[in-house]
């Protein structure tokens, strides 16, 4: 069974080994600190007292951003990156946000079909947004920007 609740500066370790394994170039830890108050929000999948995932959300005036979603290899596949991302969508509905938006690498094609489903679609693209060791992109890679609108009333 996986339960969720937030992450705290006590559990950023196992949160650092996650994003770690999951990313070529991982955010550097005082980079996850700082997402942890102010204008950041963020939720963390446990499967009994062991973090298995996470997202780091940013509010930015009404419109809500999902900076990072990770879901540690030995747990990916069992669901919890929807979980985590209807979450994240919840989260945006109770806390009136206008918009929600990502961004994604153009070769991680697991997550986009996985935000298309949620209801995320293409806005435009990000081009060499992200690092990549692929030889072929030239050391960057592009960004898919998606977006969705929430409606109220």
């Amino acid at each position: 069974m996986i339960t969720f609740k937030p992450v705290t500066e006590a559990s950023i370790d196992a949160l650092m080994a996650i994003e770690n394994a999951c990313h070529t170039h991982p955010w550097a830890l005082n980079t996850m600190q700082s997402c942890l108050a102010g204008r950041y929000f963020n939720l963390a999948a446990f499967k009994a007292e062991q973090m298995v995932g996470f997202y780091i959300g940013e509010k930015a005036g009404p419109d809500f951003t999902l900076m990072d979603i990770c879901v540690a290899p030995q747990f990916q596949g069992q669901g919890i990156a929807k979980q985590l991302l209807n979450a994240f969508i919840s989260y945006g509905e109770q806390h009136s946000a206008e918009n929600l938006f990502l961004e994604v690498r153009e070769t991680n094609t697991r997550a986009i079909a996985l935000y298309e489903q949620a209801g995320f679609t293409e806005m435009s693209v990000r081009k060499n947004y992200y690092p990549s060791d692929d030889p072929a992109k030239n050391g960057y890679e592009d960004a898919i920007l998606m977006g969705m609108t929430l409606l109220f009333g």
